[in-house]
């Protein structure tokens, strides 16, 4: 039976909704991690009363919610709400190059973990378009709770924790399987980040092995452009003027510098989404791209067409020119400039310096470096040269 294939990886279906809501209402890991959030300074000693009225309002909460769409309703309602109280301001672009009735495979940058896919959904259903799935690697399921949490919200799961060879290849063949049913079959399209964890040091690059693993569910007789043709996949570029995670990313690419491994503790990526959903994120823009149609290419060449998307739609905001700006001082940024004509950059450039200032020292030219990757890229792609 097909569907039993993915059974592991899918995200839950309406009818398993109530009973997964209970099971994570019953979880004392994830009541304990929202007590902590709401009563930080209560000490843990109240747990215990406090679980059962945590409990039943949770209940209460969620006994109209039986369907997907009605929690995801829910939920935009909420995202919408954070994200008028930790930005600037969002804007989304090149919606109407997508045709309603087609599915499609959105391919997005990666900075963000949760906020990265929930943005391009958000877009999507605010332009009265259909929601999507979501893959997410299997590295920030270490609890069962997350993994309720993702899949209840139509996330399906990518497992990088595989190591034995044969399994990973039967596992990469799943996943494949799976984002071509949902996407020629179903009709349902995806969100996939372009590369295997985010881009820390600013540089938006797609791994060929990702677009591999998307041809291995091809028919015998198709070439691999075939195959990918068929898939519709978008570019997404998704820009943030600040990033909440900056010096956390800086942190780990210094440890990582300095020859050391780094290592994270159990619930980093927890605090990691948190810190990317409540952190300020200054303006926020989100591309959507124009569908790859290729003829005979290879994955390599496939990688720089989505590259060039991606660079040439990032919106470059005043955090990167001015990043840029403080790197190569002797060249010229009037004309980036320009594209913001109204911006006082007395004020932007002591905005970026101020946030630079309050890092450690050693990490401060990561950070610098990773505002203006994106310059560098946008200027040296072959869209903006042609």
């Amino acid at each position: 039976d097909l569907m039993r294939e993915f059974d592991e990886i899918r995200p839950y279906n309406d009818c398993e909704v109530p009973e997964v809501i209970g099971r994570m209402i019953a979880d004392n890991e994830l009541i304990d991690l929202l007590l902590e959030d709401l009563f930080s300074g209560a000490g843990k000693l109240l747990y215990p009363w406090l679980r059962p009225l945590l409990r039943a309002r949770l209940r209460y909460a969620s006994r109209k919610i039986v369907t997907v769409d009605m929690l995801q309703q829910h939920l935009a309602i909420r995202l919408k709400t954070i994200l008028d109280q930790t930005t600037d301001g969002y804007s989304f672009s090149g919606l109407s190059g997508l045709e309603n009735d087609k599915s499609y495979v959105f391919m997005s940058n990666h900075r963000d973990i949760a906020l990265d896919p929930a943005i391009t959904v958000l877009g999507l259903v605010e332009s009265g378009r259909d929601s999507l799935r979501i893959a997410i690697g299997d590295n920030l399921l270490s609890k069962p709770f997350a993994s309720d949490l993702m899949r209840i919200n139509r996330s399906f799961i990518v497992k990088r924790s595989v190591v034995a060879r044969r399994e990973k290849l039967k596992a990469l063949k799943i996943l494949s399987n799976y984002i071509r049913q949902s996407v020629c079959n179903e009709g349902i399209s995806i969100w996939i980040a372009q590369a295997e964890g985010r881009a820390k040091d600013g540089k938006d690059r797609t791994e060929t092995a990702l677009l591999k693993m998307l041809a291995l569910s091809r028919s015998k007789d198709q070439d691999f452009s075939s195959a990918i043709n068929e898939l519709n996949i978008v570019p997404v570029s998704i820009s943030y003027e600040y990033d909440p995670c900056d010096a956390d990313k800086a942190r780990e690419l210094y440890i990582a510098k300095t020859g050391n491994s780094y290592v994270k503790t159990a619930f980093e990526d927890l605090e990691t989404i948190k810190k990317g959903f409540i952190g300020y994120k200054g303006r926020v823009h989100v591309h959507y791209g124009s569908p790859c149609k290729i003829a005979n290419i290879g994955a390599e060449n496939l990688a720089a067409d989505i590259d060039d998307q991606i660079f040439c739609g990032y919106r470059l905001f005043p955090s990167n020119i001015v990043a840029w700006q403080m790197l190569y001082d002797s060249l010229d940024v009037t004309e980036l400039k320009h594209c913001w004509p109204d911006e006082d950059w007395f004020v932007a450039h002591a905005k970026f310096e101020k946030r630079i200032e309050a890092l450690p020292e050693k990490h401060r030219d990561i950070v610098v470096q990773a505002y203006a990757s994106p310059v560098t890229d946008q200027l040296s792609s072959s869209h903006h040269r042609a």
